[in-house]
């Protein structure tokens, strides 16, 4: 009895999968083209003089000057990235599918734009790399880093998609460091590489200003005080140096200090009453090139204080100075005009007066 179950289960799970197989129809193919090319595509059909419709991504497709119907077969000429997607082709009679082909367009890989730095200079550096053109398709990249002659082992960051860390192996070393960075994917690859002496790629990220102070009856002074990048990584080994600028938010042009050993500067020479921008960088005492500039940060110095209600009192002592004893021309004319009728009047009844008697 056991055995005829297991039979019939067996005959029912074979049944299942041919079905399943039959209604999947033909197996889905998958075409990487280059742009501009053309293409052609087939339809799987017994008799090539079936009538068929094609189809792409669901949407019927005619016949115009880009996109040929030729008896069963498409042609698709100058193809772009618009036309990445599923094409099907279907019996017309019976709407049957036949077959379907995805086509994903796009371009071989350029030659990759490779920069290597090292922001925690003596421990770490890192490359980065990407290219100046789109492929429009999945494209993979490997790395190759090379100390002389001795192959270095990299590790991809997590955080930045094209990017590695790799780990100084030597300081003041004199041999050369060389990154190759190949990209590849289904249309073709190519690479590039760089070399580079250790100093060559020192470059701090910028310092973080973290106050600016006025200094009390100082109207030309500001204390500035920063910190050094969280990524450098022993500040009291290898010291940094910095560079200050500063500028009145009016003006274009820039006031530079070079301070060394010491993260705080007092500004001497700001202008007095107005806004400034002040900005840090920083570099390795002996190599490498300077940092970006920080984030910005505006202050302005002391100035001395004036209470507002003073200013406002005697803003209106002055406007009611100036409407007492500064009458407007028509009062004056007024003013003047009411004399002269009263003495022409009083002339001209005398004349009058006179002649009758």
């Amino acid at each position: 009895m056991a055995n005829i179950v297991a039979s019939a289960y067996c005959v029912v799970l074979a049944v299942l999968v041919v079905c399943t197989q039959g209604h999947s129809g033909q197996e889905r193919k998958k075409y990487y083209k280059r742009i501009g090319s053309n293409v052609t595509l087939q339809c799987e059909t017994s008799d090539s003089h079936t009538s068929v419709v094609w189809r792409f991504d669901g949407q019927v497709i005619t016949h115009n000057e880009g996109q040929l119907l030729q008896g069963t077969n498409l042609t698709i000429r100058n193809i772009g990235s618009l036309h990445t997607g599923t094409y099907s082709c279907h019996e017309k009679s019976s709407g049957n599918l036949m077959n379907q082909i995805t086509i994903l367009v796009g371009n071989p890989p350029v030659a990759p734009n490779v920069l290597c730095r090292s922001n925690a200079y003596p421990e770490t550096f890192y490359c980065t790399w990407q290219l100046s053109s789109p492929t429009y398709i999945p494209t993979e990249f490997d790395i190759s880093v090379r100390h002389g002659e001795k192959e270095i082992e990299t590790i991809k960051d997590t955080n930045h998609k094209n990017r590695c860390n790799i780990k100084f192996l030597e300081m003041f070393s004199t041999r050369k460091y060389t990154v190759t960075v190949t990209a590849r994917n289904a249309l073709g690859s190519n690479s590039s590489s760089i070399s580079f002496n250790e100093n060559a790629i020192v470059k701090p990220d910028p310092p973080e200003i973290i106050e600016v102070n006025t200094i009390p009856d100082s109207p030309r002074r500001l204390e500035v005080k920063w910190r050094n990048p969280l990524s450098w990584p022993d500040p009291d080994s290898i010291p940094l140096k910095y560079f200050l600028r500063y500028k009145p938010v009016i003006l274009d042009d820039w006031q530079h200090v070079e301070v060394t050993d010491v993260p705080f500067h007092t500004i001497t020479d700001a202008y007095i009453g107005k806004e400034h921008i002040i900005q840090v960088a920083a570099k390795d005492s002996e190599v490498g090139t300077w940092s970006e500039w920080s984030k910005a940060v505006h202050a302005t110095p002391w100035t001395p204080w004036a209470p507002e209600y003073e200013t406002e009192e005697q803003t209106s002592n002055a406007s009611e100075t100036l409407t007492s004893t500064t009458p407007s021309v028509r009062a004056n004319r007024k003013g003047n005009s009411s004399p002269r009728v009263e003495s022409s009047m009083t002339l001209f009844l005398g004349m009058i007066i006179i002649l009758f008697i």
